[in-house]
């Protein structure tokens, strides 16, 4: 990986302020993007990974943490990750299951994630550090990645914190959004049901002389003797103008 010299620049400022609008991207671009803008906006940043998680239930310390999405800003780094969700273990899952960041200032020097650090080391990875954000339902994290020890300062995550935040708000975001569209699909598809149905039994009213109630529970009768939904009979009636 290169090494990046981080300038917050006016663009990347509206690149930032981007990541929080509903409908710029799936939950796999917006990782994309959270981990890109963070390799060029943070100061001593060669690369970023972020992942999407499934929360745990705070009543079950033991439920192991779910990843539902993931991206990088480098192959290398996407390996690196992938093999922490295969095997289950690694920083990552510690941040995950402890919501509190953890960082190496060396990797060589590093004792903790025995299996994870060689992954690191092969991939030109010295430092790294890992942060958590809920933004309930979701809970994202967002790994910065250095090419010498102690490139990373602290000081200098402040940033990394704010695309963090900004990109598990777009996140949590679209997923609302989601759930609101597909709300609004099925009470359209409610209205349209209920319309089709009650002209079916207009028409039943006019062909068999009677009303509302006994034109309804004859169409329900057919629609449990045919087995057919009971808005399937209703257009069928609709554009045979019967009961074929």
């Amino acid at each position: 990986m290169p090494t990046t010299d981080a300038v917050l620049t006016d663009q990347l400022a509206v690149e930032i302020a981007r990541l929080g609008m509903v409908g710029e991207s799936s939950d796999v671009g917006t990782l994309h993007r959270t981990a890109e803008l963070a390799t060029r906006a943070v100061p001593g940043c060669a690369g970023a990974s972020a992942v999407r998680w499934a929360l745990p239930r705070a009543d079950d310390p033991a439920e192991r943490p779910e990843p539902l999405a993931s991206a990088a800003s480098h192959p290398d780094l996407a390996d690196i990750v992938d093999r922490q969700l295969v095997r289950g273990t690694g920083p990552i899952f510690d941040v995950v299951t402890g919501r509190r960041p953890v960082a190496s200032d060396d990797i060589l020097a590093e004792t903790r994630w025995p299996e994870v650090m060689p992954d690191m080391l092969r991939r030109g990875v010295r430092c790294f550090s890992t942060t958590p954000h809920v933004n309930r339902p979701v809970l994202v994290t967002l790994t910065l990645y250095g090419v010498t020890p102690k490139c990373l300062a602290p000081g200098q995550q402040a940033l990394a914190s704010l695309l963090l935040a900004q990109g598990s708000a777009a996140v949590s975001n679209s997923l609302q959004y989601g759930q609101v569209h597909r709300t609004a699909v099925q009470l359209q598809e409610a209205v349209e049901s209920r319309a089709v149905v009650d002209q079916a039994k207009g028409i039943l009213m006019h062909a068999l002389g009677c009303d509302a109630d006994q034109a309804f529970a004859e169409m329900r009768r057919i629609s449990q003797t045919r087995h057919v939904k009971l808005t399937a009979l209703a257009q069928r009636i609709v554009s045979d103008q019967g009961l074929l």
